[in-house]
């Protein structure tokens, strides 16, 4: 056995209890930095050959790995903009160098421009939200991509598109019994109209109704029949055209009637009221026909001008502007990504990973489906450290480079006593 082997063994185990002392510190130091993924050094042994009956002390090699999928607990904060992934993916972030990076750390702030950064400057990504169609995502990359943005610096105007009316027609009631409800609308430059209905029962024994939808101009007192295509002025809302209503003797809307009334565009003071669709019921609910008085509830989309005054972020991850008047606006869907073994990603400064050779390709998503986790808006995700576990890998790799010392100690010895063998 050659002792200048036994010291280099020494050595090579001094060397890897330092380097587990590293991972150590780094954990310990980094024990409450938000979405932390602990290091740990595993080591494997470095064996030589063996010849003439001699024994070749290797050594031992070192591995760092990271518990990137670990999932670590929650720390809940009064802010909207700090947010935790409960589950697998990562939030897609935006560095100064205009390259995207994955990071478990959502402790994002709303900056000065409007955009949403955390505490390392990486900037929060997504897609523009769609009523109508998810977004096209690039599977295996960032394209498509944009800085999510909660400024807004004037006054916001969504024109009406979409409501409901669910309504009681009492069943009881005499034929040529009318009752009229209204619901409010936004025109295209924010103005509010008043759209009236009118019913009116036709016949007892079919169940039938009649309804006409009008809008009265307050100016000149014009009234349009909203049901006509382009919409026409009309006497009265009894002159309008009408929609037939039927029920069937469980006071439920016959499969026969229509299950939403039309509202044609109309022109009107330099903006346009848009053609909307008002869902009135159909199968699973809506409109009914009971012996009760009658009764209404509804809605329709739309925002008149206000200014943005605040946001909320839901569970799926879109991002909601909250204007003054109270009414939510989706404007952006925070966009996720996994790779096959999240935990071989590269770790970078800023408590961001990249993708490796190891790691798999990236693969983008939603928050709640495709396996992803949620998004849970007002929480931190805590490092998943435990302190009392290092504290003991501290001590135990103490003594563990104390014991590698003393190998190499000895060996020094013995080739002192070597030397001195000839004076």
């Amino acid at each position: 056995m050659s002792l200048y082997g036994t010291m280099r063994t020494g050595v090579s185990g001094m060397n890897a209890q330092a380097n587990r002392l590293s991972t150590v510190a780094d954990n310990i130091a980094n024990a409450n930095t938000t979405g932390y993924k602990k290091a740990s050094t595993q080591f494997s042994s470095l064996i030589l050959p063996s010849t003439g009956g001699a024994y070749n002390s290797g050594g031992v090699n070192t591995d760092v790995r990271y518990s990137i999928s670990a999932q670590g607990t929650f720390t809940y904060t009064t802010s909207a903009t700090d947010l935790a992934i409960n589950g697998k993916g990562f939030f897609i972030v935006q560095g100064s160098d205009g390259v995207e990076y994955m990071t478990r750390a959502g402790a994002f702030t709303p900056m000065s421009d409007g955009t949403l950064r955390n505490s390392s400057g990486f900037t929060l990504m997504g897609y523009p939200y769609s009523s109508t169609e998810d977004p096209t995502i690039v599977i295996n990359g960032f394209a498509g991509l944009e800085q999510i943005n909660l400024a807004s610096g004037e006054l916001n105007v969504k024109a009406s598109e979409t409501g409901y009316l669910h309504t009681n027609l009492p069943s009881n009631e005499d034929i040529g019994f009318t009752k009229s409800t209204s619901l409010v609308a936004y025109d295209s430059l924010g103005n509010t109209r008043k759209l009236d209905f009118t019913y009116t029962k036709v016949d007892t024994a079919t169940n039938e109704w009649t309804v006409a939808v009008t809008y009265t101009d307050p100016d000149t007192g014009d009234i349009y029949d909203m049901s006509a295509a382009p919409p026409a002025t009309v006497a009265s809302a009894a002159a309008a055209l009408q929609t037939t209503l039927n029920f069937d003797s469980d006071g439920k809307l016959d499969p026969s009637s229509p299950t939403e009334l039309i509202i044609n565009e109309l022109a009107i003071s330099g903006g346009v009221l848009k053609d909307m669709k008002i869902s009135i019921g159909g199968e699973g609910g809506g409109s009914t026909q009971l012996a009760a008085d009658f009764a209404a509830k509804g809605d329709i989309d739309g925002i008149g001008p206000s200014g943005v005054a605040g946001y909320e972020i839901s569970d799926a991850g879109i991002v909601y502007l909250k204007y003054e008047n109270g009414d939510l606006a989706p404007k952006y869907r925070i966009a996720m990504a996994n790779v096959q073994s999240p935990d071989n990603l590269k770790p970078l400064p800023g408590n961001v990973y990249a993708q490796s050779s190891d790691s798999g390709v990236v693969v983008m998503g939603y928050a709640g489906n495709g396996g992803y986790g949620t998004i849970i808006s007002g929480a931190l995700e805590d490092s998943n450290v435990d302190i009392a576990e290092e504290l003991t890998s501290m001590i135990e790799s103490q003594r563990n480079y104390t014991a590698n010392s003393k190998v190499f100690q000895t060996g020094s010895e013995l080739m002192e006593v070597l030397v001195n063998l000839k004076r």
